[in-house]
């Protein structure tokens, strides 16, 4: 029975999202398009500088939105100034959001849309938004689409993703980078969905915000956990899932008497967790974000 209401439950937010309720409503972006104007897709990433994750994930992923939109030219554009500074190192130059967006300007692009490969609305987010709002005004129009968990529907397709690939035995745990803003009750919010839609055996955990090592430890004991699956909730596999996950959290956890598993596997090598990606840039390019301000003020009216 649970199922069948969650199921309802899911299908009523993907129409919902789908259908521009909420904070969104229906507007194409290119049909608004006048001659000589130009389109953009402004990909970001978190970024890496593990080569081997990178080309897996990030180029993966950039190489499947032009595919899907060769309407538009797709760039890139890293948001971890650490990382841009260590591949500067290297050779390897890539530019931050506000760069790649007033290069675009200079290039004569009228219209925008920037996607990150973000897991949540946190600060990644919040920055971003705030590089969008300072160029906004050098564009016809730009548009931000939504991080990986953003609705409730968004939630259920990732659970989904993840129950279809959970290990033959154990627990399966789910760690992510968290942070010290509220998005951290993201984190605990899919979890609860994982243990709403059956599965006990998978828990969500986060390095940096909630829930903690010390939550997810006190539910394996609980459930008399043996075997026990790690996994990085974040876009790539990079130095949190090798030291923070397989080095602490793995050590730590067999210090407890588990046997651990480690499954180093970005979440953008899964091409399941890629099209949602995907459906967001398409939702956005359909739907556009109401201003809430604008939005108060016709219900004054009303």
């Amino acid at each position: 029975m649970k199922k069948y209401i969650f199921l309802i439950l899911y299908l009523f937010s993907v129409c919902c999202y789908a259908n521009g309720e909420g904070n969104f409503i229906a507007s194409d972006l290119l049909s608004t398009m006048e001659q000589g104007d130009k389109a953009a897709l402004l990909m970001v990433h978190f970024g890496t500088s593990y080569d081997e994750t990178r080309a897996v994930t990030i180029d993966a992923i950039n190489a499947k939105a032009k595919a899907a939109f060769p309407q538009m030219e797709v760039r890139e554009a890293y948001s971890s100034r650490i990382i841009i500074r260590k591949l500067k190192k290297r050779g390897l130059v890539k530019p931050n959001p506000l760069e790649a967006l007033l290069k675009l300007c200079g290039e004569g692009y009228t219209h925008v849309v920037v996607q990150g490969t973000h897991i949540l609305e946190g600060i990644e987010m919040e920055s971003l938004r705030k590089d969008v709002a300072a160029v906004a005004p050098f564009f016809k129009e730009i548009r931000v689409g939504t991080p990986l968990l953003y609705t409730t529907g968004d939630m259920e397709k990732v659970a989904s993703v993840f129950e279809s690939r959970k290990p033959e035995k154990g627990n399966l745990v789910l760690v992510g980078h968290g942070t010290y803003t509220p998005a951290t009750a993201t984190y605990a919010m899919i979890d609860y969905i994982f243990k709403a839609n059956g599965a006990k055996n998978i828990h969500v955990g986060t390095i940096e915000g909630y829930p903690t090592y010390d939550t997810v430890l006190a539910r394996l004991k609980a459930a008399k956990a043996k075997h026990v699956t790690l996994a990085p909730m974040m876009f790539v596999a990079g130095d949190h899932a090798r030291n923070d996950i397989a080095g602490e959290w793995k050590e730590c956890l067999e210090k407890e008497g588990f046997n651990v598993d480690v499954r180093m596997e970005g979440m953008g090598e899964i091409p399941q967790i890629q099209e949602i990606f995907i459906d967001h840039i398409r939702f956005i390019l359909h739907h556009k974000m109401q201003d809430i301000t604008e939005k108060k003020k016709r219900y004054a009216k009303e």
